[in-house]
């Protein structure tokens, strides 16, 4: 006969995410702009993001660096110069640990600041892009940050930009095809910090039948869709999960 303390572990999110991970024998990782905002990184949606100053669905696209460069570079400029203060935290750590113990296949991600491979992070599919590196759009040959921040031209003429995916562009195939393999052959998947809003990426937790985990600090009417759903901040949320798988 169970006990109380068992039937509270049975309907515990915390303990039911651990077994699920413990038992994975490949596990996939979707994370989102919640993950990095743990870290100080902005993101769009929050009333700290960016959409409180700007729509970046304005500036953050084809016409506005091709029109309006001048907004479009300054927007750019900001996020990069944001992120030279932000570092991985714990999270990003024990995702980083669980690759190297095997019990994480891969990480397909929104997020564009590398902080998962500043953390240690090796197989990570980057489904939007990096902010991290730049290239001419004209041409596309590659340039450096600082000659992107000095807003200088490449040599062909054309201006720069990061290799970012901006609004109405097709993701990076060959990241996007090896996020929807790893999915197909996972057997379980862990979603955390997404408002599962952002097409195409928000279809990959639902291209499989395994066990589905999502963490986030709201809740997104998508809920009833993962076997298990824990609302809280990411880096409190992995760290709890992590205690309690060394406690199993």
């Amino acid at each position: 006969m169970k006990g109380i303390g068992d039937m509270t572990e049975a309907y515990d999110p915390i303990h039911r995410a651990a077994l699920l991970i413990r038992d994975a024998r490949s596990m996939v990782l979707i994370s989102g702009a919640g993950l990095s905002v743990d870290a100080g990184v902005k993101d769009f949606r929050s009333p700290s993001g960016w959409w409180r100053s700007i729509d970046p669905r304005t500036v953050a696209t084809v016409e506005a660096l091709e029109s309006d460069y001048d907004l479009f570079h300054e927007f750019y400029a900001a996020r990069i110069t944001q992120l030279k203060t932000v570092r991985p935290h714990r999270g990003h750590g024990i995702l980083a640990e669980w690759e190297k113990r095997g019990m994480l296949a891969c990480i397909g991600t929104q997020n564009v600041d590398g902080l998962h491979q500043a953390a240690g992070s090796r197989n990570v599919h980057e489904l939007h892009g990096t902010i991290r590196a730049f290239r001419c759009h004209a041409c596309g040959a590659p340039h450096a940050e600082e000659t992107f921040l000095q807003k200088r031209k490449c040599q062909c003429g054309g201006r720069l930009r990061p290799n970012v995916v901006l609004f109405g562009e097709m993701l990076p195939q060959e990241a996007w095809d090896a996020a929807i393999a790893a999915i197909r052959a996972a057997d379980a998947v862990l979603v955390i910090g997404t408002s599962l809003q952002v097409a195409p990426v928000n279809q990959l937790p639902f291209l499989t039948r395994a066990g589905r985990i999502f963490i986030n600090a709201e809740e997104t009417g998508h809920e009833d869709q993962f076997d298990v759903f824990i609302k809280g901040r990411a880096l409190d949320s992995l760290a709890a999960i992590q205690e309690r798988l060394e406690l199993l």
